[in-house]
C-alpha cells in the first residue's frame, strides 16, 4: 500500500510555516494519543502516522528533499522497518526533542510539563516455516513471542503505586541541560534524569522503574492462501510496549515455505511429474494423478508425447488476495522398466522389429539401424 502524502496527513497547504505545521500536528496527536483513546485500536498508527509526517516537514533539509522526491527522498519510499509497509522509524528524528519542542509530555504521561514524552515501542521480527499445503490453502497458525509488555503494577509510569515521578530538578523536565563554554552555549543530556525529564524516587519494584517488563504473548496468526517463502505479515501494536506509556511496536511475521517431495509451485500453479508406460503414451489412457486435493484421475490423449502438459484447472495455489486457485501441470514422462521380464523383453523385440528400431541382444542389428538411417 503507498504511503499517504505527508501535507495532507497534516492537513496543511504545502507552502505551510512552522507555526501552521506544529499546530496541525499538536491538534492530531492530542486527538489520536493511544492513552487518550483506549477503545480505539486504530489511534496508535493514526498517532504514529502524524509523528511521521511531521518529523520530515519540521526538518527544513528533510521537507526539502520530500518536496523534490516524495517518500523516496526521506529514506521512506519503501516503507519503515527494513523495507516493511507502515511506520518508518527512521524518519522520526529524535521524539523526545520533537514532542519536547511543541508542547512536551509532563511527568507520568501527561502533557504540560515539557519532559520526553511517550515514544513507540520497537517493532519486532518473528519467522516462521510453513509447510507447502499451508502455503496453498492458507492457515491459522499459533505462535508465541516474547516481548515488552506494560508494567501492570505502575501502569507503565516506572513509580511505585500510590506515588508519582517527579520533574527533574537538573533541567526542569526537559531532559537536557544547557551549558556556556566561552562564547558558545551547548546542549547535553541532563546527567541527572539521563534524559528521561523525570526522576523516579520509589521505583516500582516489578519493572525497576522501566514502565515495561518482559512477557510472552500467545498469538494465532491468519496465513492467508498464496504466501511464499519471504511473505511478511505485519500485526499492529503486537510489537514492544513503548517507553513513558507509548504505544507499541508491531510484529512482523516473515514467512518460509517449505519444499514438497511432489509437487513444485509455479506461480499459482503447481507442477507434478507423470512418467507413464510407453502404450498408454500411445493409446491413451486414463490414469491417477495426485493433487492437492488428494489422488484424481486424468485422461491421456492418444499420442500423448514426452514432454507434453496436461493442465488440471483450478488445482493449483490459491490466488494471494484474489478468489480462485491456479491449475495443476502434470508434465509427461516415459517410464522405463528398470528389470523387464523374459516375456517383456521378447514382445519388446518383436515390435522393434515391426517398425525396424534398432536393439540390443539380437543378431542382425546393426542391419536393421542402416535400414532406419538410410
Amino acid at each position: 500500500m503507498s504511503k499517504r502524502d505527508y501535507y495532507e496527513i497534516l492537513g496543511v497547504p504545502r507552502n505551510a510555516d512552522d507555526a501552521q505545521l506544529k499546530s496541525a500536528y499538536r491538534k492530531l496527536a492530542l486527538a489520536h494519543h493511544p492513552d487518550r483513546n483506549p477503545s480505539d485500536p486504530h489511534a496508535a498508527e493514526r498517532f504514529k502516522e502524524a509523528s511521521e509526517a511531521y518529523a520530515v516537514l519540521c526538518d527544513p533539509d528533510k521537507r526539502a528533499r520530500y518536496d523534490r522526491f516524495g517518500h523516496a527522498g526521506v529514506g521512506a519510499g519503501a516503507g519503515g522497518f527494513g523495507g516493511f509497509p507502515g511506520f518508518d522509524a527512521a524518519g522520526f528524528g529524535d521524539l523526545s526533542d520533537l514532542f519536547n519542542g511543541i508542547f512536551g509530555f509532563a511527568s507520568g504521561g501527561g502533557f504540560g510539563g515539557g519532559s520526553p514524552g511517550p515514544m513507540a515501542g520497537s517493532d519486532l521480527v518473528y519467522r516462521m516455516e510453513i509447510s507447502f499445503r499451508d502455503a496453498a490453502f492458507g492457515v491459522d497458525a499459533p505462535i508465541s513471542i516474547s516481548r515488552l509488555e506494560r508494567c501492570e503494577d505502575c501502569a507503565g509510569a516506572g513509580a511505585e503505586a500510590g506515588t508519582r515521578p517527579k520533574t527533574c530538578p537538573g533541567c526542569r523536565g526537559s531532559g537536557r541541560q544547557r551549558l556556556q563554554q566561552g562564547f558558545l552555549m551547548v546542549t547535553r543530556t541532563c546527567t541527572v534524569c539521563r534524559g528521561e525529564g523525570r526522576v523516579i524516587e520509589k521505583p516500582c519494584k516489578p519493572c525497576r522503574g522501566e514502565g515495561r517488563v518482559r512477557g510472552k504473548k500467545d498469538l494465532t496468526i491468519k496465513i492467508p492462501a498464496g504466501v511464499e517463502s519471504g511473505s511478511r505479515l505485519r500485526l499492529t501494536g503486537e510489537g514492544d510496549a513503548g517507553p513513558n506509556g507509548g504505544p507499541a511496536g508491531d510484529l512482523y511475521v516473515v514467512l518460509t515455505v517449505a519444499e514438497d517431495e511432489v509437487f513444485v509451485r509455479e506461480g499459482d500453479d503447481v507442477v507434478v511429474r507423470l512418467d507413464l508406460p510407453f502404450p498408454t503414451l500411445v493409446l491413451g489412457g486414463e490414469v491417477g494423478v495426485p493433487t492437492l486435493d488428494g489422488e484424481e484421475t486424468l485422461t491421456i490423449p492418444a499420442g500423448t508425447a514426452v514432454g507434453a502438459e496436461l493442465r488440471m484447472r483450478g488445482k493449483g495455489v490459491g490466488r494471494l488476495g484474489r478468489s480462485g486457485r491456479g491449475d495443476l501441470i502434470a508434465r509427461v514422462g516415459v517410464r522405463v522398466p528398470e528389470k523387464p521380464s523374459k516375456e517383456e523383453k521378447e514382445l519388446l523385440r518383436k515390435y522393434a522389429e515391426l517398425i525396424g528400431a534398432p536393439v540390443g541382444g539380437g543378431k542382425g542389428v546393426f542391419g536393421k539401424a542402416k535400414k532406419i538411417f538410410s
